[in-house]
């Protein structure tokens, strides 16, 4: 498997976890400490063992899971519109453990065997898709991209709640996982990365831009704060993915809540964005130049 398509078919495995849930603590009917378990439908007795071993589970107790299996097909079912089906591949091999928990517990991600998407990274995509307070696992049965994950929450959520996540959250949360990727490979640094991520799409939550030009100027302002250099292009990626999420009706106490440690890294910036003195930067460049040469020959 070449170096591309792992790292895409990683992000796949990233991906599987935003599509399948939201927030289970304000839910009557969400089964709180009851394990919900997707498993990759290809996987060979010996891999079997090994995911539920990373997953900390027997076959014994499996049965008293809530267990789905995830197929190839609802893989590239999910998946085609994001991912070249070549790299979504042949197998379903990912597997995934969703636990809800009580409300104050957050969002924790914990991996085995997925070889590129952070659990920091899951986390940011999980908030935008909705979800709150559940531990979840993504395991394989050795180093691999994971791209049944994604089905797996999808199917987990189904049976948990018995609803579907809104199309344009999934779309979103799908659509950061992969831009977010791109901007690791791009940076280098997954943690900065995902901070910037955070910290833009908190901004955007909390309704301090408006429109793409606003959002382009907060990115390049939180880049430079974060010390991130991002191209053009990298710029424009995650512009086009925040008009995504500014559509979106996203709690921003919420957000905070699921992931306090990272917002609590991010409140210690003391980031303040200024849309007029970003975006008129060069204005104010020209103007000052224009006001020299009308003092010098008035």
């Amino acid at each position: 498997m070449g170096k591309k398509q792992m790292l895409t078919g990683a992000l796949a495995a990233c991906m599987f976890l935003t599509s399948g849930m939201t927030a289970l603590a304000d839910r009557v009917d969400a089964v709180i400490d009851k394990p919900y378990v997707a498993l990759g439908a290809d996987l060979k007795e010996s891999e079997r063992a090994k995911v539920l071993e990373l997953l900390g589970v027997t076959e014994a107790e499996l049965k008293d899971y809530d267990v789905v299996t995830i197929t190839n097909e609802d893989e590239h079912k999910y998946l085609d519109s994001y991912l070249d089906a070549g790299v979504i591949g042949t197998r379903a091999l990912s597997s995934v453990m969703v636990v809800g928990k009580e409300a104050g517990n957050g969002i924790n991600v914990n991996t085995n065997n997925i070889s590129y998407c952070t659990s920091g990274m899951y986390r940011n995509a999980l908030i935008t898709a909705g979800v709150e307070d559940a531990d979840i696992t993504v395991a394989g049965p050795f180093s691999i991209s994971g791209t049944a994950a994604l089905v797996g929450a999808i199917k987990a959520y189904e049976t948990m709640t018995g609803e579907e996540v809104p199309e344009v959250n999934l779309d979103a949360a799908n659509n950061e996982l992969v831009i977010t990727g791109e901007i690791v490979e791009s940076v280098g640094d997954p943690e900065k990365v995902e901070q910037l991520m955070a910290l833009v799409k908190q901004e955007v939550a909390e309704g301090a831009v408006s429109g793409s030009e606003d959002i382009k100027n907060l990115v390049k302002q939180a880049a430079d704060e974060l010390e991130i250099r991002l191209s053009d292009e990298d710029r424009d990626k995650i512009t086009g993915l925040m008009d995504k999420i500014d559509g979106l009706d996203l709690n921003v106490d919420a957000i905070k809540e699921q992931a306090k440690d990272l917002y609590h890294k991010l409140e210690n910036l003391d980031f303040n964005f200024d849309a007029e003195s970003v975006g008129n930067f060069f204005t104010r460049i020209i103007d000052a130049i224009v006001g020299f040469f009308q003092d010098l020959f008035s």
